[in-house]
């Protein structure tokens, strides 16, 4: 048995070998007792490992484990980024009360440009639309200090003398470096640091807005993005010389408060890049070209680039809010046999009683006399012999001269509609002489008065129309009118006598078109 037991060791042994592979030797009385402490030292050591191993795994998941979670976490944290973009998306964060209500007055600051040789006319059209008791904010840009009135100081803006422009190079002929300073404005006016402001409005003293209107049209942009509003010139001459792609300025523009600051930052120095340009608009329009912003084009500016009466241009006025009237001092009064300022004053009428459908023109027939009748609500009203096509009296009739009147009838940027040769085709026209609301109905009552002028003989075996004295026009407001795809109201005769006509306009009903089955008496 010992001698099988030590064998038994040996072999074990000699299984044992070093790193370079040399067999370990022993000799002597150690070489007997050393392999036994040496086993029991192995075993030792291996258990303590073996049990301290386990001792790991129970307390502790496994490297798989620890992979597993760490992927886990991963997508988790993926995923609730994912649904926090989506949710972003979806739901956008909250802006605040302020940003999220609609754009009113308050967000908007108008810069009037005004001359002080001109000051004591031109303001007298500023009063009509300022709205001092709507905390309405702007300033009037003057050349120069003039007299002030106590008793005007709340129904003006505040009046403030532009900066010097002398250091600008001005080398156009033909214009004034006044152009210069009126440009600036906008600037000027930013750095004044007002809060809260969405829009600054330029416009000049000669320039009458329906602030209403103007807002509906604002409310249909983004003010935290860049946006130039205005409108072309009414002479296709003045938009060659000029610019199609310019806002002109005494029709008014607007533009939104982060334009503006881009603007600011460097206005002055694109003005010393042009000193060959004409007027303010059009050094305006070359800035908003190297910021690389277009025109955005709202028929409702009207500069007016006429001489004469605009009747012609107001009765047949695009299907879209009227947002402002310029050149006041060289047309005619809009209403016959008064001021203009006076005229102006009876526009406010239907003006306050229903803003959005101010000049909007609808055609109707009364088939009992053989009439077409187009209305322009809150200004006139036309009656022409005949039944004709309502297309032909939406286009503007000619009762003013172009702006260059060698080209008169061939430069405008619109159409027009033919003079009429035969005399039995000149209208009948009768303007709004009053206004009021009926509260108990909620409809606006408006009442048109026959302009009296001679009217050449007419051969026609028909009803006269010179023998209606006055037409009264009943319309619910529409405040909303804009709110909806652009369309024209329409028009009904309800009743037509010998001395007066009573007419219904309103939203058209289904299946209505412009000639619609009317009341016969």
């Amino acid at each position: 048995m010992k001698v099988n037991q030590n064998n038994s060791e040996k072999n074990f042994w000699d299984q044992i070998r070093i790193p370079s592979g040399a067999p370990i030797s022993m000799s002597g009385s150690q070489g007997k007792s050393l392999p036994k402490l040496m086993v029991w030292l192995i075993w030792f050591v291996s258990a303590t490992y073996v049990v301290y191993t386990l001792k790991l795994l129970s307390s502790s998941p496994s490297c798989d484990e620890d992979i597993f979670l760490s992927r886990s976490n991963s997508i988790a944290l993926q995923k609730n980024d994912t649904a926090a973009i989506i949710s972003s998306m979806i739901s956008p964060p909250q802006l605040g009360e302020e940003n999220d209500e609609k754009t009113g007055l308050k967000h908007i600051v108008f810069g009037i440009a005004a001359s002080a040789k001109l000051w004591q006319k031109r303001k007298e059209y500023i009063k009509l639309w300022w709205k001092p008791e709507r905390k309405m904010r702007g300033i009037v840009w003057l050349d120069s200090h003039v007299r002030t009135y106590r008793n005007e100081s709340g129904s003006l803006p505040q009046l403030r003398i532009s900066g010097n422009t002398s250091r600008f190079s001005y080398k156009n002929k033909q214009g004034h470096r006044s152009a210069i300073r009126i440009s600036r404005i906008v600037s000027e006016t930013l750095r004044l640091g007002m809060e809260n402001v969405r829009w600054f409005v330029m416009g000049d003293d000669d320039t009458v807005f329906a602030t209403d209107n103007l807002v509906r049209i604002l409310n249909k942009y983004d003010h935290n993005q860049y946006y130039y509003i205005g409108s072309s010139s009414e002479s296709h001459l003045q938009n060659i010389y000029f610019s199609y792609r310019m806002a002109y300025g005494g029709g008014g523009f607007a533009i939104s408060y982060p334009l503006a600051k881009a603007l600011e930052k460097m206005q002055d120095r694109c003005i010393q890049r042009y000193p060959g340009l004409y007027g303010s608009d059009d050094r305006m329009q070359a800035c908003m070209a190297e910021l690389g912003v277009p025109l955005t084009k709202e028929l409702g500016f009207h500069q007016y680039d006429v001489y004469g009466n605009l009747f012609g241009l107001l009765a047949a006025h695009p299907v879209t809010p009227l947002v402002s009237l310029h050149h006041l001092d060289v047309v005619e009064p809009i209403f016959p046999n008064v001021t203009r300022v006076q005229a102006l004053q009876r526009l406010k009428i239907p003006m306050s009683l229903d803003s959005a459908g101010l000049m909007q023109q609808s055609i109707c027939y009364d088939e009992s006399n053989g009439w077409t009748v187009s209305v322009s609500w809150g200004f006139a009203v036309q009656i022409f012999r005949g039944v004709h096509s309502g297309a032909l009296y939406l286009y503007g009739s000619r009762t003013f001269l172009n702006w260059y009147r060698r080209a008169d009838y061939t430069a405008y940027a619109f159409n027009t509609r033919p003079v009429m040769r035969n005399p039995c085709q000149k209208p009948f026209v009768f303007y709004m002489s009053k206004a009021r609301m009926n509260y108990r109905t909620n409809i606006t009552v408006s009442e048109y008065t026959r302009h009296i002028v001679p009217h050449p003989k007419c051969r026609w075996k028909m009803a006269n129309p010179a023998e209606v004295d006055k037409v009264e026009v009943l319309k619910k407001p529409d405040p909303l009118l804009w709110n909806r795809s652009p369309r024209r109201n329409c028009c009904r005769v309800l009743e037509s006598k010998r001395k007066g006509m009573v007419i219904d306009v309103g939203v058209c009903r289904e299946g209505e078109i412009s000639k619609v089955l009317t009341t016969k008496t």
